[in-house]
């Protein structure tokens, strides 16, 4: 979780996209929390790689990913790259923890699935069927149903099964040895170590990689896709999302909603696939497919597929808008 989210500015000029909420749980909370339920069985250590920016990782966010962990029955750590070259350079940081059954996985996208972990495996690589595989890293197989290659973005693809960025490995220590290759040898692509070149050494001296395929698999990468993936996960919750310190005024609530503490809303109609922080107050508005962070205020507004920050002021008429943290703005 290394990356600085330019794609989803303005939100990520003052919270680092991993702590970006979805559905009331920043994204790295709801990824770590699914991994687990596919994993089924406890988890030990969660070592978190991030960028060196203390704008992003200081002691408040860190404090806040560590208690994700203990949320999972783990131990937490942080890592930092102190500079940006490549997937397998940022996973090295954490070299302490790459040692038996390991899992990988990049900070930007959520998933819903149905397998269960097969740890007797060599490796899993975790795929969605896509309809346009030439955007993505695929994997194909072989008769058996065992990946033969890993193939970046392909002109002519052979296979529909993209690479979400998620992987098991049996053997963490031979990751960490194939990556100290790549560092001791600069073998770089780009520029940059590359978790690609890793997965490929491993097949051929002899790991044998499943597919994982899930269900689907939702980008948080800007703001289309958040919000997106903010209505597939509230479309699936199972739980209660809307807390019982709500206050309503001549409102209605069109579920699936979520709705935090001490929210309070006034002459306002909210939902389906609306998420609201804690603290927020929504009057004489209308609000559909939207995430709002905490503490804002929004009134006199008709909005839909909107992202709004957290300490917002917005008073207008705008059906589609995207604001950062502590900003105000009033049309008409």
């Amino acid at each position: 979780m290394a990356g600085i989210g330019s794609r989803l500015r303005p939100h990520t000029l003052t919270v680092p996209k991993p702590l970006v909420p979805v559905a009331g749980k920043p994204i790295v909370q709801r990824l770590a929390e699914d991994i687990a339920k596919v994993v089924n069985e406890p988890l030990e250590n969660i070592a978190f790689v991030v960028g060196p920016s203390q704008q992003f990782f200081g002691p408040d966010v860190q404090e806040h990913l560590l208690a994700v962990a203990e949320k999972l029955g783990a131990k937490g750590s942080i890592h930092v790259q102190s500079e940006a070259l490549g997937t397998a350079h940022a996973i090295f940081q954490a070299e302490q923890l790459l040692s038996g059954n390991v899992i990988i996985a990049f900070a930007d996208t959520l998933f819903r699935a149905d397998f269960k972990l097969d740890a007797s495996a060599d490796g899993t690589v975790w795929v969605k069927e896509v309809e346009d595989p030439r955007a993505f890293g695929v994997v194909q197989l072989d008769a058996d149903g065992i990946i033969e290659d890993f193939v970046e973005k392909p002109d002519n693809p052979k296979s529909n099964l993209a690479i979400i960025g998620i992987y098991y490995f049996k053997d963490g220590d031979a990751v960490k040895r194939e990556i100290k290759h790549l560092l001791d040898n600069k073998i770089m692509e780009k520029g940059e170590y590359q978790l690609t070149n890793v997965l490929d050494s491993l097949k051929d001296n002899g790991a044998k990689f499943i597919p994982g395929k899930v269900i689907e698999w939702w980008d948080c990468g800007n703001k289309n896709a958040t919000v997106n993936t903010n209505q597939r996960v509230l479309a699936n919750a199972t739980e209660i999302l809307v807390s019982s310190s709500m206050k309503s005024t001549n409102s209605q609530i069109i579920e699936p909603c979520y709705i935090g503490k001490n929210v309070q809303l006034i002459n306002a109609k909210v939902g389906p696939y609306v998420s609201i922080g804690d603290n927020t107050i929504i009057e004489d508005s209308v609000i559909e497919n939207t995430i709002i962070q905490t503490e804002s205020h929004i009134q006199n507004a008709d909005i839909t597929n909107s992202m709004i920050g957290n300490k917002v002021h917005y008073d207008g008429s705008a059906n589609e808008i995207s604001i950062g943290d502590y900003s105000t703005q009033k049309i008409g």
